[in-house]
């Protein structure tokens, strides 16, 4: 039996953003029920969890760009940066569109045929498209360490 090695990237994917991935935490549930004091609240010297949730949001934009046939354009200090968020309802509806630009670039992902996984991505220079999307992969579940050990400070606090 022989697996489609893009269909697999989607659905690890989707687990880090939406649940049932093997570290038993996803962005979601990890998201779930903060309010916009906790997510714009600095500890530590440590970023707001809703600038981690930027800085994450920023990067899946990028590579899905590339995945729709755009040129691959990033900026490291952009990915930190974000307009304030000034009520719970703006902070929503940024997580919901967080959530459809993570669930359409997994149906990008999807799409790609097993053969053009080694095909570079956005250029030489950045490697494989199978090692740029397993690394957004790693880079989600990275942040999403932050959030939680994040979040359970702000609870300690609280």
């Amino acid at each position: 039996m022989s697996i489609q090695l893009s269909k697999q990237l989607a659905k690890h994917f989707r687990e880090v953003y939406f649940g049932k991935n093997w570290t038993s935490t996803d962005c979601k549930t990890a998201l779930d029920g903060l309010t916009l004091a906790e997510v714009t609240r600095t500890v530590y010297g440590l970023n707001t969890i809703a600038t981690l949730v930027n800085h994450i949001n920023y990067y899946v934009a990028v590579q899905k760009k590339v995945l729709e046939g755009g040129p691959l354009e990033g900026n490291d200090k952009l990915s930190f940066e974000h307009p304030p968020f000034n009520s719970e309802e703006e902070w929503k509806a940024f997580l919901d569109q967080v959530h459809d630009q993570a669930e359409a670039f997994a149906k990008l992902v999807e799409q790609i045929p097993d053969e053009d996984l080694s095909e570079d991505f956005g250029g030489e220079k950045y490697g494989s498209t199978y090692r740029n999307i397993q690394g957004m992969i790693e880079h989600v579940h990275y942040h999403l360490g932050q959030i939680v050990i994040i979040r359970k400070i702000l609870n300690q606090k609280n």
